[in-house]
């Protein structure tokens, strides 16, 4: 059973923007606090941004005032907008919800 679904990364240029999705069961979606985290190759897996059900919002200092989570509870979907994208920001992008991981998507920032 499939809970967390990812989409939408890609290969972007520097400067560029992407919006990932994911997609998850109702069941987890209106319980838990869902959450992006990302790893990037050789490093450990990180918190990247997390919304509460009640839309309180947490970031990681890397990722502040470039990227914005949120959750539209009609769709049960949270979504990453992310800007002004660097090549650091490489890496596997994860969404999380306790203790349930999508597959992951796949970000790459390179000229």
């Amino acid at each position: 059973q499939v809970q967390l679904v990812e989409s939408g990364g890609g290969l972007v240029q520097p400067g560029g923007s992407l919006r990932l999705s994911c997609a998850a069961a109702r069941s987890i979606f209106s319980h838990y606090t869902m959450a992006w985290y990302r790893q990037a190759p050789g490093k450990q897996r990180e918190l990247v941004a997390r919304i509460t059900t009640g839309g309180n919002t947490d970031y990681a200092d890397s990722v502040k005032g470039r990227c914005t989570i949120s959750r539209d509870n009609a769709k049960n979907t949270v979504y990453l907008q992310m800007n002004s994208l660097k090549p650091d920001d490489t890496a596997v992008y994860y969404c999380n919800a306790a203790y349930v991981w999508g597959q992951g998507t796949q970000v790459t920032v390179s000229s």
